[in-house]
């Protein structure tokens, strides 16, 4: 590294706001920091896969905002609490109706709550367009029909509201519309992109709804067809569980947008598999065994990382996808060639 680099990297940047003192610091200042200062929040690097979700605040990092008036936002942060000086991952966390500042020793956590911070951030600007699109989002209480089946268990409970879906459908088109990166850092950036995502944020959330009806549409068709199949258990139960894993009661927020343009081929591609099944149930036992050992590695290991997961696992996990489509439906085709040999060299580089 340069030394003028690597001397503003070690600069610490104090800021008048009570004990809060914000700090501009590299990586590598961070986990040596650890080392030789025991109050920090973690002994853990930063990257950790095992780092606590431990976030310090101390009484001044309590003030909430609604505008960004609290200046510049670098990624690590200094708090001083009596003798120890605690260093972390920054981040705007969402109260409801305001955000606050705080501190996480986990980066990946950290990431996540600035995000859904930053979202109520831009929300509370623009709160006018934000009740529009709630009474206006097309074909809501259409689709919330269908939705009350998503995530409900066998007594009947737990399926998903109306007010659940539409707060999704609002949250992406936020996502969709200010959060892309680079996330702003200071007040002049966060404006910059309120500008430029005001205009199109009805044509986004717009776009989304659609396309959630569209998977609802073909979820209530996938789990219509499920239950009317009565023989051949095992590959029944095996559409039940995928068709679970694809849905759930957050598909629309917590699945990447790239891949949610997908989910009504794959849930059409479970409607082809049952009705073929009954013309040559032995292929379809012949393709199950060759796919069900890749797909028990993969929800193995993210069992084992408590749901946590990276670039190479989410490609590894739609890349299954795929390949199901290719074994049970290919008529509908798939974006990339798949194979179980791609599907074994992605695994082993999941491994480095």
């Amino acid at each position: 590294m340069p030394r003028a680099q690597e001397s503003a990297d070690e600069e610490r940047v104090s800021s008048n706001r009570g004990d809060l003192q914000f700090a501009l610091a590299s990586g590598k200042d961070f986990v040596e920091g650890q080392k030789a200062k025991p109050g920090h929040l973690s002994n853990a690097p930063p990257h950790s896969g095992n780092a606590s979700h431990k976030q310090v605040t101390d009484g001044n990092s309590e003030k909430t905002f609604t505008t960004w008036s609290f200046g510049e936002l670098p990624e690590l942060m200094e708090i001083n609490q009596g003798d120890q000086t605690l260093v972390g991952f920054t981040a705007l966390v969402d109260t409801g109706d305001a955000v606050r500042i705080e501190v996480f020793d986990e980066p990946d956590m950290a990431a996540s709550k600035h995000r859904a911070g930053l979202r109520r951030l831009f929300a509370l600007q623009i709160k006018d367009a934000i009740k529009y699109l709630e009474k206006n989002l097309p074909d809501l209480q259409k689709m919330s029909v269908t939705y009350m089946l998503v995530g409900k268990a066998n007594d009947g409970s737990g399926g998903g509201t109306a007010d659940e879906l539409k707060q999704q459908i609002l949250d992406l088109a936020l996502e969709r519309a200010f959060l892309l990166d680079p996330l702003p850092t200071d007040a002049a950036l966060f404006q910059q992109r309120l500008e430029e995502g005001r205009g199109r944020l009805t044509l986004i959330a717009n776009e989304i709804a659609r396309m959630a009806s569209n998977v609802l549409i073909e979820f209530a068709q996938a789990s219509r067809k499920i239950k009317d199949t009565k023989a051949h258990p095992e590959a029944v139960a095996d559409c039940a569980q995928q068709l679970q894993r694809l849905v759930g009661k957050r598909f629309v927020l917590e699945t990447p947008y790239t891949q949610l343009q997908h989910f009504t081929r794959y849930l059409k591609a479970i409607v082809l598999r049952l009705d073929k099944l009954r013309e040559d149930p032995a292929r379809d036992a012949s393709k199950m065994a060759q796919l069900k050992p890749w797909e028990q590695k993969y929800w193995r290991l993210v069992a084992e990382r408590k749901g946590a997961t990276d670039e190479r696992m989410l490609a590894y996990r739609w890349l299954l996808e795929e390949l199901r489509v290719s074994f049970f439906a290919q008529e509908l085709r798939t974006p990339q060639p798949v194979s179980v040999k791609r599907l074994e060299k992605a695994w082993l580089q999941m491994q480095y």
